[in-house]
């Protein structure tokens, strides 16, 4: 069953995190300060929303990283329920999608209730302060709609800030499958 983002208010400051890869090493925000941009992120490795966009968001990431903007993927399903979103299959993952960005594990769920993240992909572009500029989807593509994957709303707002001009405030939700949150978590994150 598909779900819809919760769509953040934009000027919402981006909350801090600190996770781990899956190979152990600890990432913070507090490492892309003084990037143009940061781009966080929600998938997961089973989910067929997010491997319809894959090889377009792991290459979109990779261009948009070659011009300065931090790029940051998080996982936060229960890899207990759902043993394919593992960290162990999070670093196959990495390896199959070609991702150049930093792919996090948010074990705690923590993370993924403090952006109100509710879908995976689940999108959110904060500019150079660290302010919501977008929220939304990829692009209008889905798994069976036959429509292109290009990312066409994230990268329009993606150039919008990095040419200084304030991002279109129409956004549409993004669309996905639901986080999947550990037993009494799922209240917590709406």
């Amino acid at each position: 069953m598909s779900e819809s983002s919760t769509m953040l208010p934009l000027g919402t400051l981006a909350p801090a995190f600190r996770l781990r890869d899956p190979h152990g090493k600890l990432v913070s925000s507090d490492e892309f300060k003084g990037t143009s941009a940061l781009l966080v992120a929600f998938i997961c490795n089973h989910c067929p929303y997010v491997k319809h966009i894959r090889s377009a968001f792991a290459d979109l990431g990779s261009e948009y990283q070659a011009r300065g903007v931090a790029v940051v993927a998080i996982n936060s399903n229960d890899a207990g329920t759902y043993p394919e979103d593992s960290p162990a299959k999070m670093a196959e993952e990495i390896q199959l999608a070609g991702y150049t960005f930093p792919y996090l594990y948010d074990e705690t769920q923590d993370v993924a209730r403090a952006y109100h993240a509710v879908c995976t992909p689940d999108l959110f572009l904060f500019d150079k302060d660290r302010r919501l500029v977008y929220r939304g989807q990829f692009d209008d593509s889905r798994p069976r709609n036959d429509r292109p994957v290009t990312g066409a709303d994230l990268r329009a707002a993606l150039e919008a800030v990095l040419a200084g001009r304030p991002v279109a405030e129409d956004q549409k939700p993004s669309v996905g499958c639901s986080i999947k949150w550990k037993a009494g978590k799922a209240t917590a994150a709406r």
